[in-house]
């Protein structure tokens, strides 16, 4: 009698740990966007930052490059089911920008064109969190997020969001672009967490 069924192979002994469940490894490094590619000057380029009590303040890609940068070598992971390894950019932590997040809870972050997305804020100052402006040793290239981004590796990419213009702190979640569309409200790639409902 047969134990295994005919076919059955077991699990790939190849396959690489880093890359998650549901996921294929890609080389190239696809575009996926919810819009138009924006191309924002850097002299016109700002990034507003909205505490809970409604006080804005305003970065200039002068006031974000004088902050101190560090180089970052992350796996990303796209809900489309690719996962590129080893990718390289440079940014300025979360935390650094954020600086006094207060009692915040989450964020929701805003890009040129009106994208949103939303993140408990755990995730950009107590985990791996990036304003991302360089990629592989060069400036950001508009097609992927450029002048800047945000990187949170973490997590599935539509949370990384591309031209960033905005990070808005809250009490309280409220759904972004594609969460209001049916996107899992998180987005861990280690728990397929890609639609409402999933893990």
């Amino acid at each position: 009698m047969n134990v295994v069924s005919r076919g059955f192979v077991g699990r790939r002994r190849d396959r690489d740990p880093r890359i998650p469940p549901g996921q294929y490894p890609e080389r190239d490094f696809p575009v996926l966007s919810a819009g138009p590619t924006a191309n924002v000057p850097l002299d016109r380029w700002r990034l507003d930052l909205t505490g809970v009590d409604g006080a804005t303040r305003s970065l200039s890609w002068s006031d974000l490059m004088a902050l101190p940068s560090e180089h970052v070598t992350a796996d990303i992971h796209c809900v489309t089911k690719w996962t590129k390894l080893d990718t390289s950019w440079r940014g300025v932590p979360v935390r650094t920008v954020l600086g006094d997040v207060g009692d915040a809870r989450y964020a929701l972050v805003h890009s040129s064109g009106g994208y949103t997305t939303n993140l408990p804020l755990a995730d950009l100052v107590e985990r791996d969190a990036w304003v991302a402006f360089e990629y592989d040793g060069r400036p950001l290239h508009p097609e992927h997020g450029g002048p800047a981004r945000l990187l949170v590796p973490h997590l599935y990419f539509w949370k990384s969001a591309k031209w960033l213009s905005g990070i808005e702190l809250g009490h309280e979640d409220t759904p972004g672009f594609w969460e209001r569309l049916g996107y899992h409200d998180y987005g861990d790639p280690w728990r397929e967490q890609r639609y409402a409902g999933d893990g």
